[in-house]
């Protein structure tokens, strides 16, 4: 389906020469026109012309062309909406209109099961350009005055193209790792399919448990690389000590315990694509040379003074703001505008609730067929309760509460809001009871000082991460610790529960 704008009057339609609505029908064209060929190959439907002025034989003569049914609606009223745009194939809206009426049109045509593609017939020049963004990117923009061959040309060309578009998209392998059909997610697919076969920096944004690395995966499968390794390095797990190396490589005695050299996941990345994933907690020291290598695409080995070309296509993910990072001299600024070429924000889970019944269901599935269990599903009190609970960790959160609901269920088929519920507790109301419970057994003698600091310490860390809903990064901010420095922690207190 398309929709096409056109700069024609429709007075008399609105002025009951034909009522509220008259439909043509034409299923032949006219002989010798040049679309004969193509319109053999069209289906016939229906046409929505949505408009305000007099010119009904511009509306027959392009349903004549295009062999469509023409229904006709008046512009910048609700009566559009009466239609089945089900039926249609086309929608066709004369300008002027207002910008508020013609973003609702449009949103409209993308909200079907398959967006449709848009054709622009604009006559004055009149169309507001900011209505259109990445998600429309199969739309004709034709200006000027057009007969209605012509109309019916672009029409039949974006009917055509959306034909093939459709064909070509389920075909792409890369589609099936991102599960949804909400609005956020069919424009997150759109900036996908176009980002993905550019060699051009792509910085992914959003908050964590989201799926940034999921989204690179998508971008790198959509890519020209995709024959290459996708290497992924977390900038925030590495210590500063090691983290040049780790990305450029060394030689062999550039540093203590440097037994042997090293190819940095740069290099390993060549021809293909690197995930700097967390690159906000990149350390300041490092930034420059990261930003030398993003510039010149060569770099080298620590301990080395010789230059290695690399060729690797560079994404970045952060659940950090960048922007208020660089106000805080955080991070470089130069090297953030490296980075966001390409910015792609990932929306969170409660922007996009329709879609959390479709994941509950992939991820039961999931661990069903892993563990050799039943196919299970969810009641309506269930599904209700999880569209309706903030999920704080997202996606993340969501595919474990499904883990356990499923795991734990046993050989049920049926999932029961009472399977999930312990999942569906705001993070605040364990943390609040943490907190009023913040007590230590300090005994009356021989003080055991390191042992009670160890435990001080563990309370503090697990109210820290339990607050920002396990978010790292934003809990070491909150404690005044270097992300690092809390991951270190971490694995001393895992440690020490192991040993005891």
């Amino acid at each position: 389906m398309a929709i096409l704008f056109t700069g024609k009057d429709l007075g008399g339609i609105l002025a009951g020469e034909l009522g509220t609505c008259r439909r043509w029908s034409y299923n032949q064209t006219s002989p010798g026109s040049k679309l004969n060929l193509l319109q053999r190959k069209l289906d016939t439907g229906d046409m929505l012309w949505i408009g305000s002025g007099r010119d009904t034989v511009l509306a027959e003569e392009v349903a004549r062309h295009t062999g469509l049914t023409a229904t006709i609606a008046a512009t910048d009223t609700q009566e559009w909406k009466k239609r089945d745009t089900r039926r249609c194939r086309v929608m066709v809206l004369t300008l002027p209109a207002s910008s508020e009426f013609v973003q609702e049109v449009m949103s409209a045509a993308q909200a079907g099961v398959r967006p449709l593609p848009v054709v622009i017939l604009d006559r004055d020049g009149s169309l507001d350009e900011s209505l259109i963004g990445p998600s429309l990117n199969s739309f004709r923009h034709v200006v000027g005055d057009r007969s209605a061959e012509e109309i019916g040309a672009s029409v039949s060309a974006a009917l055509e193209a959306a034909a093939q578009k459709s064909s070509f998209e389920s075909q792409e392998s890369w589609n099936k790792l991102l599960v949804g059909e909400s609005q956020p997610m069919r424009e997150l697919r759109a900036i996908i399919r176009l980002a993905g076969p550019r060699q051009s920096t792509v910085l992914i944004t959003g908050e964590t448990g989201t799926g940034k690395e999921r989204v690179a995966q998508a971008i790198h499968l959509a890519s020209r690389r995709l024959g290459a390794p996708m290497v992924a390095v977390n900038c925030g797990a590495l210590p500063e000590h090691l983290i040049e190396a780790e990305l450029f490589g060394h030689t062999r005695g550039a540093f203590t315990g440097a037994v042997g050299p090293r190819v940095g996941r740069f290099e390993q990345a060549n021809r293909g694509t690197l995930l700097l994933d967390e690159v906000g907690e990149t350390p300041l020291m490092l930034q420059p040379k990261l930003l030398r290598v993003l510039q010149e695409r060569e770099l080298q080995r620590v301990g080395s003074s010789e230059t290695v070309k690399v060729d690797a296509r560079i994404i970045a993910a952060s659940n950090i703001n960048l922007e208020q990072a660089v106000a805080q001299k955080r991070f470089r600024e130069d090297l953030y505008y490296r980075l966001n070429v390409i910015p792609i924000r990932v929306p969170t889970l409660r922007e996009r609730r329709s879609d959390i019944p479709l994941l509950a269901a992939h991820f039961i599935e999931a661990v069903c067929q892993r563990e050799g269990l039943p196919l299970k599903k969810l009641t309506a009190e269930a599904q209700r309760r999880l569209t309706e609970f903030e999920w704080p960790g997202n996606v993340r959160q969501l595919e474990h509460a499904m883990e356990m609901a499923a795991a734990l269920s046993g050989e049920r088929e049926t999932i029961y809001l009472g399977d999930i519920e312990s999942h569906l507790q705001p993070a605040s109301r364990e943390m609040d009871a943490q907190s009023d419970d913040f007590q230590l057994d300090v005994p009356t003698d021989d003080l055991p000082f390191e042992d009670l600091m160890g435990k001080v310490e563990k309370l503090l860390l697990d109210q820290a991460l339990r607050r920002h809903g396990g978010n790292k990064a934003k809990a070491a901010k909150a404690l005044g610790l270097k992300r690092t420095t809390l991951l270190y922690k971490l694995k001393a207190q895992e440690c020490v529960a192991g040993a005891a």
